[in-house]
């Protein structure tokens, strides 16, 4: 009885059958803005982490992640140019396996988008210390200013990370007061960014410090260092999977795309390899250039990134310039080896990049929770929008509020690990709506279709279980707990105020544009 609610596809179609798209984009257009969209926060950030979890096998670990991703890729390609409305992955699942199940894809994503952007926040303050402040103004801040308590894996007499605070906040506060980004400014990080791993890659692989001795062990923690360790080359792929997060807009653009049966996997899987490239690039060079190997524990195991643990290891002299203890991975490798200023132009570019990132993550957050507010998930006026800004502000305050906090006290990598939890679900249940859909709507038009899908989508199912099963047991159960938090709330409110359990469903009014409440037939009326 619980899984009787299924939103009418048709009642979706209407509202994206009113926003007619140009279809303009060729396959190099959408491959270069796929790239634009997936290199960011991962490999500035989480090269680092990745190394502590599988030292050289880093490398391994983005071709392991890649791969995953390439086949969720062509899955969510053809639902989204399917049912190319808002919601994502939620409405997706609410048209094809009902409300209760849609709301916990809704709910995982909020969890997802909002601690993502957490990461994010702490990403750039890192960014912002060593390269903005330290190296340009000599200003050093204090433990307890940059860094949260040691006891959740900050620092040695760390407190708060104010930077990350504070860049959260502002950020909030750009999106509550309707500030957009600017495409040509957008398009001009894409390039800052391109050219600083172009340069890095370059820099590193043709150093004298370059030594292939480095590598030597490839594989420290082995390939596989068991369910729920979080170490390995696996291990590691279930953490850096964060690097390739935002692919995911080259299939939403799949109704602007010239030809999409052709273009559109040219741009997913074009983009993705050049990206997965980029990114064993960037680890050979770092790793060949200054070292990659995890610090062990007592046990010959790499002590947990982001733990209290490594923490206090970062702190002696023998660990603190090692790879795995920098909070500026990238730009930290290129100090290492004598190329201070183009470190320093590397940290300056993660520092102007890394905000339209959270700002991108925070958007897609707030919409999420829009949509399930109008389907009356969620108290409608938590999804009140601004007569003045237009946006719907205070559920954006909220969310960023929470965002600030966690961005404050937790350390990048554990706030990756729980983000991933969130996607890796919501793909899994997209690879789920794309196989039912072929069977519940054969006959609906598809821009794209999954080739061999009786393939892809099980490899989709079976990749992203295996990477969650891959994660720290700390950031798999993470995932249940706010599930039983969304439970209670879904049984305590949304079930019985949700419009489609009243026989309302919300669709696009033909004349003015504006949405209405529509009455169906539901089980429940």
């Amino acid at each position: 009885m619980f899984l009787d609610r299924i939103k009418p596809l048709d009642a979706i179609l209407a509202t994206a059958e009113k926003k007619s798209l140009h279809r303009s984009l060729g396959a190099v257009q959408l491959t270069l803005f796929g790239i634009g969209c997936i290199i960011g926060t991962g490999i500035f950030v989480l090269t680092s982490a990745g190394a502590q979890k599988a030292g050289p096998g880093l490398m391994l670990a983005f071709i392991i992640a890649g791969a995953v991703c390439i086949v969720a890729a062509l899955c969510y390609a053809e639902i989204a140019a399917m049912v190319p409305v808002a919601g994502s992955a939620y409405t997706y699942t609410y048209a094809t396996m009902g409300e209760l199940l849609a709301w916990t894809v809704g709910w995982a994503l909020v969890l997802e988008y909002a601690i993502a952007a957490s990461a994010v926040s702490v990403g750039w303050s890192g960014y912002f210390a060593g390269t903005i402040l330290n190296e340009f103004f000599g200003v050093g801040l204090p433990a307890w200013l940059s860094a949260g308590p040691l006891v959740l894996g900050g620092s040695e007499g760390g407190l708060i990370n104010l930077p990350a605070l504070v860049i959260a906040l502002l950020v909030t506060w750009l999106l509550m007061v309707g500030t957009t980004e600017s495409a040509r400014v957008n398009a001009v990080l894409v390039a800052i960014k391109i050219t600083a791993l172009t340069a890095f890659i370059g820099l590193t692989l043709t150093s004298a410090y370059f030594d292939p001795d480095k590598f030597n062990p490839f594989l420290p923690a082995g390939v596989f260092g068991g369910f729920g360790s979080g170490v390995g080359a696996v291990g590691a792929a279930a953490t850096i999977f964060f690097a390739y997060v935002g692919f995911d807009a080259v299939s939403t653009a799949a109704e602007e795309t010239k030809n999409p049966q052709r273009n559109v996997p040219i741009g997913l899987v074009g983009s993705l390899l050049i990206c997965t490239i980029f990114y064993i690039l960037v680890a050979a060079g770092a790793i060949g250039t200054i070292g990659g190997q995890p610090i062990m524990g007592p046990n010959g195991v790499p002590f947990p990134a982001g733990s209290e643990e490594l923490a206090r290891q970062c702190l002696m002299p023998e660990h603190r310039d090692a790879l795995v203890c920098s909070n500026e991975a990238l730009a930290h490798v290129l100090r290492q080896i004598g190329f201070s200023g183009i470190g320093n132009v590397l940290g300056i570019a993660a520092f102007l990049a890394l905000p339209s990132v959270i700002l991108i993550l925070l958007f897609g957050q707030t919409r999420i929770f829009f949509v399930m507010a109008r389907d009356g998930l969620f108290p409608e006026k938590l999804a009140e929008v601004h007569p003045k800004w237009k946006t719907p502000y205070i559920v954006t305050g909220l969310t960023g509020l929470l965002v600030a906090v966690a961005a404050a006290f937790l350390p990048v990598g554990q706030l990756a690990d729980i983000a991933n939890a969130g996607t890796l679900y919501a793909f899994f249940m997209v690879a789920i709506a794309v196989m039912l859909l072929r069977k519940q709507a054969p006959d609906r038009e598809r821009p794209f279709t999954v080739p061999a899908l009786w393939l892809i989508g099980p490899l989709t199912i079976g990749g992203c279980l295996f990477l969650f099963l891959n994660l720290p047991t700390e950031a798999m159960l993470v995932l249940p707990i706010w599930t039983i938090i969304g439970f209670v709330i879904y049984f305590a409110y949304s079930r019985g105020n949700s419009h489609l359990g009243r026989g309302v469903v919300v669709v696009v009014d033909d004349i003015e544009g504006e949405e209405k409440m529509v009455p169906i037939q539901t089980p429940d009326n």
